[in-house]
């Protein structure tokens, strides 16, 4: 799924690109065979334990820095979302920008340089800085900032607005339910800068011509040059994964949190 929604956010409006979500799994399974879906899989999953760990251990920093302003505690979860968002961000950038380059090549699965050997290249190339490693940072910054910002702003303070149900298994549907929405909400406000984040980070339309430098002005050009909706592309593939991703991870953080207060 995350190989789909990069391939769909990369594709300017030539009619010879991906039409839709299943005209981009029928070519990429014809052109490059069913390991081609999980081109750069190895960087998501390294970066993955870390990203969450950064995530809901600074979201509970911030919000213990923001307790002696006596926000009101939307604020208060907004904020810390928002901080926590912009943490996460600045560790998994480089991940990504591997991640992007890999999942660009149209060579077969076989054919694929190693991740190692890619970040290598990366850093050969084009250094550790803003033109490198560190691509598309600002987009990246964008992008998970607003995501957890409405993420956990809009999931807690929900939860808190609804009463608690004394069945368990309803309680966990209400948790489930919110989570979801939360998941879904946040997907749909931040995907712009999605966009922006894979078109600076993937190949240039032009070998040698860098169009897509900086977060807002990549969305200024695809807004131009491509209406609206191509801010918008990829959004069923990014709700399928993170409408029902994001609930769970919200259970799991509660539900994990809540055990370790009662036994440490």
């Amino acid at each position: 799924m995350v190989c789909l929604l990069e391939e769909i956010q990369r594709n300017t409006s030539d009619p010879s690109n991906y039409k839709n979500l299943g005209d981009c799994f029928k070519k990429i399974y014809c052109n490059e065979g069913l390991l081609g879906f999980y081109k750069g899989i190895l960087p998501p999953i390294l970066a993955e334990t870390p990203k969450r760990a950064v995530k809901f251990f600074t979201f509970e920093q911030y919000k213990k820095l923001l307790a002696p302003l006596s926000l009101p505690p939307a604020w208060v979860f907004a904020i810390a979302g928002l901080g926590a968002g912009l943490t996460e961000a600045v560790v998994v950038n480089p991940f990504e920008v591997v991640k992007v380059s890999l999942q660009a090549n149209r060579n077969l699965y076989a054919q694929q340089p190693s991740t190692l050997a890619q970040a290598r290249h990366v850093i050969k190339t084009e250094g550790i800085g803003l033109r490198g490693l560190n691509k598309g940072l600002t987009a990246t910054l964008g992008r998970h900032g607003v995501f957890n910002m409405v993420y956990f702003g809009f999931y807690f303070n929900v939860k808190n607005a609804i009463p608690v149900n004394k069945d368990a298994r309803l309680e966990f549907l209400r948790k489930f339910t919110i989570g979801l929405a939360s998941g879904t909400l946040a997907s749909i406000i931040n995907i712009p800068f999605d966009v922006a984040k894979s078109r600076i980070q993937g190949p240039q339309p032009e070998p040698g011509v860098i169009k897509y430098r900086s977060c807002w002005k990549t969305m200024v050009t695809v807004y131009k040059e491509e209406g609206f909706l191509a801010l918008y592309k990829g959004l069923l593939p990014k709700i399928m994964r993170l409408g029902p991703g994001g609930a769970v991870m919200l259970l799991v953080y509660e539900y994990s949190y809540a055990w370790l207060q009662k036994h440490w």
